[in-house]
């Protein structure tokens, strides 16, 4: 507690050491009155510091960073890909700046409505689905800092991000995944053999990518699906599937024909380059001998010819995925057969996605209790 004046008092009191820089932080106040004034609120201080968390003077920019560094070794190649992107176009060119102690859920939501519509030379808008991946990656970064100690709350908790409504699934009828599989058939065998295993598997992008010879059993046509081709940041990654767990499926026989002709394809190539066909090489590979997979971007880039070139605009190749599932949910098969074979850990999932097609079990219920009742009728 210093002087200044006749009635004026500077209180100054350690608040602990920055938890970033290291430096020693102070809070300091002026009060005008007596001497015995000064006393108490010195005494407020000390007590406010005593309850209260040090804080920091970092940025964002500066949390963001070390919490990336910190948690990134431990994601998936597209999580880093996703978050990176985010921290660098949005969060740290709009929100970088501000120190973490005077960043507010105002500030917060301000950003989110500048996000909506980007400037350009024509006006374009960021969905809300992508929005809220960039508030995912921000709130996941404060949640941080809280556990450090950097923040005594988060300030995303009480912002506003845009509501997500989940859309209707489309998949693409019969008819049109039929007049597409005749188109390929003749056009790119190669494309054909890959999409006619997506109808007919469900199997994600990543996992046909991932496929290898060693996990096909073309005597009996079950496939082994264990690991998943993704673009990261460096480069293609081979992990694991997207629920960690290995799973199998079993192929129809015509689709087993022209997997078996694939192979055949194949092995004819590697000869013709004198190589030998990897036992463990890629089921869909540019390599003589298949020791490369496909790229999952070129996979895409080859769908959209072969969708445009038939009419099916606005098709994704993982609306094959949706059009297995609702087909098989359709035909009446139970949903844990579906799940299996989507390579889902619990059934619950597959009901969530999918749990408009799922009402031929409720029609049977109707008709159950129909009869019930008539019969209860006659007594």
């Amino acid at each position: 507690m210093r002087q200044r004046g006749a009635e004026s008092w500077q209180l100054r009191v350690f608040v602990g050491r920055d938890p970033v820089t290291g430096r020693k932080r102070w809070t300091t106040r002026t009060v005008r009155g007596g001497k015995r004034l000064a006393q108490r609120a010195l005494a407020a201080m000390v007590t406010e510091a005593d309850q209260g968390l040090p804080g920091t003077d970092a940025t964002l920019s500066v949390l963001l960073e070390r919490w990336f560094e910190t948690a990134s070794p431990d994601w998936a190649p597209g999580t880093v890909t996703q978050t990176r992107s985010a921290i660098r176009h949005h969060l740290g060119p709009r929100l970088g700046a501000i120190p973490l102690k005077r960043l507010r859920a105002g500030d917060i939501d301000a950003c989110y409505a500048a996000m909506r519509k980007l400037p350009g030379r024509k006006a374009e808008f960021m969905s809300p689905a992508a929005i809220r991946r960039v508030h995912v990656v921000l709130h996941a970064a404060l949640v941080q800092a809280v556990k450090w100690g950097w923040i005594p709350t988060n300030p995303a908790d009480a912002s506003s991000p845009p509501r997500v409504i989940r859309p209707d699934l489309a998949p693409p009828p019969p008819a049109d995944v039929g007049r597409l599989l005749a188109d390929v058939a003749t056009d790119d065998p190669e494309l054909y053999a890959y999409l006619r295993l997506a109808v007919s598997t469900g199997a994600r992008r990543s996992q046909l990518c991932g496929l290898q010879w060693r996990d096909v059993d073309l005597a009996t046509g079950a496939l082994t699906f264990t690991r998943a081709v993704v673009d990261g940041p460096d480069g293609l990654v081979i992990k694991g599937t997207k629920t960690h767990l290995a799973y199998r499926v079993t192929v129809d026989a015509s689709t087993l024909a022209v997997l078996d002709a694939h192979h055949d394809r194949m092995t004819e190539r590697a000869a013709f380059c004198r190589v030998m066909l990897r036992k463990d090489g890629f089921v869909f590979s540019y390599a003589p001998d298949a020791e490369a997979p496909w790229r999952p971007d070129v996979t895409s880039h080859r769908w959209r010819r072969a969708r445009d070139r038939v009419g099916l605009d606005g098709v994704r190749l993982h609306d094959l995925r949706h059009f297995m599932a609702t087909t098989m949910l359709t035909a009446g098969l139970p949903v844990s057969v579906v799940a299996g074979r989507l390579g889902h850990a619990r059934p619950a999932t597959t009901l969530n996605v999918y749990s408009h097609f799922v009402d031929s079990g409720d029609k049977v219920a109707a008709d159950v209790l129909q009869t019930i009742m008539e019969q209860v009728g006659e007594q």
